[in-house]
Parts: structure tokens; sequence; C-alpha cells
């Protein structure tokens, strides 16, 4: 069986009418390119965190999980080198927007305050550091490109889209997920700087929370003990990956392949030890 789509770390499997099957590999990708390494395990991490998630969040909004045990998946997927890295989704109608939630000034958000431009609608006043927790969360959309990337909207721009009823069912989902989520990260030792969110509509049309959460390639991990305010936040995440190939290009070049084990192997460890302080140990 061939996949229908294949991604930087996930590809989906077309199983059925109503379902398909995503399996999260342990690719890693870095600056919109794949890298020609894996991280040990990190499919297994990233599924299992996402799913922790969906189940602790399903009160909220409904999700797309169908099914997550190996044994109950298609025969092609009852494999060892699909466990605990796949699962059983239903088919939406996907929304051409993305959603990202920010409780803190950091990434796209912190560039264009430096550069005293808007963000997605969303003005700060003068004298915000770098990583520093907003007063407020703020929701910043995007629109989904086929090619490039994403773009980002304000929220009016969604209303216009998706209807204000929608987009403000939308905006009502996405704080509610973030309050509930960051308070437990947080109550782990762990502070959640943003998290990025989709949507699909179902056969009923009703909203449904898609994709992955929460799950340190759709989140900001940051370790509370360590968080200041205008420095860089120690993260649990690709950002130490991301950091090395930052400070050893070559000519100008990112050195994709050159990339040394202790990198990766400290990088796996990160992943692992998010998973660890909000579940348990795998």
């Amino acid at each position: 069986m061939k996949p229908v789509y294949s991604g930087k770390v996930r590809e989906i499997y077309d199983v059925s009418d109503s379902h398909l099957v995503i399996v999260t590999t342990d690719r890693i990708s870095a600056f919109d390119r794949i890298l020609p390494v894996t991280i040990k395990d990190k499919g297994i991490v990233l599924n299992s965190l996402s799913n922790f998630w969906f189940a602790k969040t399903r009160h909220i909004v409904p999700n797309h999980i169908v099914e997550e045990r190996n044994e109950n998946m298609p025969p092609y997927f009852r494999t060892a080198c699909f466990k605990d890295r796949t699962v059983m989704v239903e088919k939406l109608d996907m929304l051409p927007f993305e959603f990202v939630i920010r409780g803190y000034l950091f990434g796209s958000m912190w560039e264009a305050y430096r550069n005293g431009a808007d963000f997605c609608g969303v003005r700060l006043p003068a004298g915000c550091k770098l990583a520093q927790k907003l007063a407020k969360p703020v929701l910043t959309p995007a629109l989904k490109k086929d090619v490039g990337h994403d773009e980002y909207v304000s929220m009016k721009e969604v209303e216009a889209g998706l209807g204000e009823r929608t987009a403000g069912q939308l905006e009502e989902y996405c704080f509610r997920l973030y309050e509930t989520c960051s308070e437990y990260a947080f109550s782990k030792g762990l502070i959640i700087a943003d998290a990025k969110f989709e949507f699909g509509r179902n056969k009923q049309g009703e909203l449904v929370l898609a994709d992955e959460i929460f799950t340190p390639d759709a989140s900001r991990y940051w370790d509370a003990d360590s968080y200041e305010a205008g420095v860089l936040p120690d993260s649990f995440d690709k950002q130490f990956l991301r950091n090395w190939l930052l400070n050893n290009k070559v000519n100008g070049e990112f050195q994709f392949d050159k990339v040394p084990a202790n990198v990766l192997i400290r990088t796996g460890k990160l992943y692992h030890e998010c998973f660890n302080r909000l579940v348990r140990r795998l």
C-alpha cells in the first residue's frame, strides 16, 4: 500500500470512504527541508503525545481520532513498524485556515514587533521583550498555501471567508484548548508558548479538530524553571537542531547532511523529555 500523501513527517493512507490512516515517521525537517537523517522514535513520541492531548480535550471540541490501537488497524498496518505511530482518523473537509494561538512574544510575532509592524491585526505596546508573556493570548490565523509559506491574516479575514459565527466558534475553541492544556503543562514544569490548530468539517457539517495538537512540532515548549523574559528560552523541540544549522553554515549554506550524531541524540532526548514530563516514560 502506498500513501496518498507524504509530508515532511507524516504519511497519509486512504483506507475507506470515511477513514484515513496517518503514520508519523521519525523524519525531521528544518528550514523547509527534510534532513537525510532520522530521530529515533520521534514519530512515536509525536503520535503518543498528540493522542494524549486529543483525549484530554475531547470535552472541548470533537476530534478526528477514530482508532489508535495497532491491533484494530487495517491488516496492512498491524506490524511492529507501525505500532504506536499510527492512527485511523475521520475524513474531513479541511478548512483553508490554520490557527496559531500565542501566549508569549516569540517567533514571527516577535520579528514583526521588532520591525514596528502589526501582526495579524494585533499591535502590542512599546517596551516588550523577547519571549515576554502577553497580557492575554492572541489568535493569529494563517491562510494555507499549496506552494510556499502560509500567509498570516487577521480574524476579520477569517470571518469574511467562513462567516462570523464559524469564526467565533473557532476562536472559542482555540482559546479554551490553549487555556486548558497550558495550565496542565505548567503544572508539569513546562510552558506552552504557542500552539497550532487545524480544523475540518465532518459529514454532518460540524467543526472537528484535526492534524496534531500540542506536540513539540506543533507547539513551543519551554522549561518553566529557567524561563526569563528577554532571554532565549530552553525549548523542548527541534530548535536545538535548528540552532546548530544556523551556527554552522558554510558559505551561507545550511549543512543538512553534516549534522553530528550528538546533535541528533540531544534533539531526540528533548522530544522524549517533553513527553515524559507530560505523560509518562516511553
